[in-house]
């Protein structure tokens, strides 16, 4: 991280995922010194404050020394708080993991060039997030490579070619914890059904969750390869499989992600029609 290290970086917004950030951040050698957070909730700010980290009220003293801007706060109010802020993030890259908002739009609220959307997931607050990128030609590539380094600090990162395609990975990876904590509340409740203990259940789901997941990370095969090694014929897993085959889930699956790519595209357009109407 040697580009980010020499960097201020204030964030707008305190909540869960700037504090994913801030605890990653400082444990990869980031010093506390060298970040401020501007939150209207006292206790957000106090929450901030016993982990050293610099602390404002005020959106403006919070982002006036910082080389590098993260917005994250909720789309709802972002037009309200960037708006007061127009010509306070020159020489600022920004960092917006706001969801549903294009670079168009905080463009326009903040009269920035030098702007990175991301579209991170929840892992993030335990250090293993999967992060969508994207920058258009206004940013470098040192901007480039110092954005990867700040959102490495919770997990990966990966850049998209075109800004449309943050739609698809909000389908896949932001909203794709949900899909898996389904699938977990789904095997619990079948374990408990089959007779297990609820504890038992639970244990024995979320664990073969995680092997599932670090086998097909550290694995060369792909997860249909994955499969098919685990599927014996005419056996157990064939069974189950045999089932969901029947009921189309593969096409339900590819269906659920499908409407989310809408929505997403949806909110973005809904935001953006807002923004319009706020500056008219």
């Amino acid at each position: 991280m040697n580009v980010a290290l020499n960097c201020n970086i204030s964030f707008i917004g305190g909540g869960n995922m700037a504090q994913a950030l801030i605890g990653g951040l400082i444990s990869r050698g980031f010093a506390q010194s060298q970040i401020r957070v501007a939150d209207p909730v006292e206790q957000i700010r106090a929450v901030l404050q016993e982990r050293k980290i610099q602390v404002y009220a005020d959106n403006t003293a919070a982002i006036a020394p910082a080389d590098v801007v993260v917005l994250a706060v909720k789309p709802q109010v972002l037009a309200s708080v960037l708006e007061p802020l127009q010509g306070a993030f020159e020489n600022k890259l920004i960092i917006s993991i706001v969801a549903g908002v294009t670079i168009e739009t905080i463009q326009q609220l903040t009269g920035a060039a030098r702007i990175v959307r991301v579209m991170p997931n929840t892992p993030a607050l335990v250090q293993t997030g999967a992060h969508g990128m994207y920058a258009d030609a206004s940013v470098s590539e040192q901007d480039r490579q110092l954005a990867t380094q700040i959102l490495a600090a919770t997990g990966l990162g990966l850049w998209v070619d075109e800004e449309s395609q943050i739609d698809a990975v909000t389908a896949v990876s932001g909203s794709g914890p949900a899909y898996f904590f389904y699938l977990m509340e789904s095997m619990i409740r079948a374990g408990k059904n089959l007779g297990l203990d609820e504890k038992v259940a639970t244990a024995l789901t979320l664990q073969t969750a995680l092997g599932a997941a670090q086998m097909a990370i550290s694995s060369d095969q792909s997860p249909s390869v994955l499969r098919q090694n685990v599927t014996s014929p005419n056996g157990t897993t064939q069974a189950a499989l045999e089932v969901f085959d029947r009921a189309q889930i593969s096409q339900n699956i590819q269906a659920a992600l499908a409407a989310a790519q809408k929505r997403s595209q949806e909110i973005a357009q809904e935001l953006s029609d807002k923004v319009q109407q706020s500056r008219n």
